[in-house]
């Protein structure tokens, strides 16, 4: 069978979990190239299979104008739509000559790029070509002295990497708590439970930064495995710090609301400092209870659910109240985990990710 040949740009994007508007499918010869560190999509894949093989015109004329056609890849809960582009700077062999030395110059960058994170230390157990293809996910942003790379409030979409310089972590009262630099991580908190930024992060001399889209963060953990056991260790780390200095507050009972303390953040306190007691949560009108017996989670109830799928609808909640209420009742001393507690969070942080699109 004969393939035609052609390359598609992606020009719009909804909630789709693998690919980015500006990226291209490329058909060259029965060969088709994606996205460079991109996993496929089987539906994707058969879409423009039939493309190809298919009499189906890549462009057509309008009121005596070449328009280009579109085509629609639907098949899961995300939807793309591409159109054919037209490689007009191959007319000439100069041209072709001009776009080859293009991407020798991308592909020189994304090689320096890679030899900056292979000095940083999480990185250090990747090959070479893992690297590389790394590279292709993230991002370098320069920072100067001063520049406020988070603010608090912000939407937390990406992931911070420091190649070289300082950044300051700041209360809203500008007081310092945390100085950061080469090799240090930050922005994972807001990236994996979806919560706005808490502190905000300022540059204290020039700074370089790999940074990486909520999109390819899912990406990474697809493609390499032990960044993503990384990052999570990471993420149990932050929040177990801040539960020590919450320890206190939960000795004696604790009310307050799911928009300054998440519910992820909660539940881990209650775990990591090994509490018995009740977890009551008011959502609107719907309320809801979790039973912990000495930081294990024993019964969950919440809006028509219960068990696992109750856990994880409270730690989806945005807002509403929640009291903790140390002990538990005789009859209530019996129930056993209804899972591994790490397992269930990883399991929650994983839903909310791919909730959020």
């Amino acid at each position: 069978m004969q393939y035609r040949n052609g390359v598609f740009a992606i020009t719009e994007e909804q909630h789709c979990p693998l690919y980015n508007v500006g990226e291209e499918i490329t058909v060259d010869g029965g060969v088709m190239r994606l996205p460079a560190g991109k996993s496929t999509c089987l539906t994707l894949a058969q879409d423009i299979l039939n493309l190809v093989s298919e009499n189906v015109a890549y462009e057509h004329y309008l009121q005596g104008t070449k328009q280009k056609s579109r085509f629609e890849c639907g098949g899961c809960g995300g939807r793309i739509r591409f159109e054919y582009k037209q490689e007009k700077e191959f007319a000439t062999v100069q041209m072709k000559m001009l776009a080859a030395a293009q991407r020798k110059e991308k592909l020189k960058d994304i090689s320096q790029f890679a030899g900056l994170l292979r000095g940083i230390q999480i990185f250090k157990p990747l090959s070479d070509e893992d690297l590389l293809d790394l590279a292709t996910l993230l991002k370098l942003e320069k920072c100067p002295w001063g520049f406020p790379v988070l603010q608090k409030g912000d939407v937390g979409d990406h992931l911070y990497i420091i190649l070289s310089g300082r950044v300051e972590v700041m209360d809203e009262d500008g007081v310092t708590l945390a100085e950061m630099g080469k090799g240090d991580v930050f922005g994972e908190m807001s990236l994996l439970s979806g919560e706005t930024v808490t502190t905000t992060i300022m540059a204290v001399e020039p700074t370089e930064l790999a940074t990486l889209s909520k999109k390819n963060f899912r990406h990474m953990q697809v493609r390499f495995p032990d960044l993503q056991v990384f990052f999570y260790k990471l993420l149990v780390s932050r929040i177990t710090t801040i539960n020590r200095q919450r320890a206190e507050e939960l000795s004696s009972g604790m009310v307050g609301q799911l928009v300054d303390i998440p519910p992820v953040e909660l539940v881990q306190m209650i775990n990591s400092n090994q509490k018995t007691g009740y977890l009551k949560i008011e959502a609107g009108k719907i309320k809801g209870q979790l039973l912990f017996n000495e930081g294990e989670l024993v019964y969950a109830i919440f809006d028509g659910k219960d068990g696992q799928e109750a856990f994880y609808a409270v730690l989806a909640l945005k807002e509403g109240r929640f009291n903790f209420v140390q002990g538990l009742a005789p009859q209530d001393m019996h129930y056993e985990p209804i899972g591994g507690f790490m397992g269930m969070l990883m399991e929650g942080m994983k839903r909310l990710d791919d909730l959020e699109g």
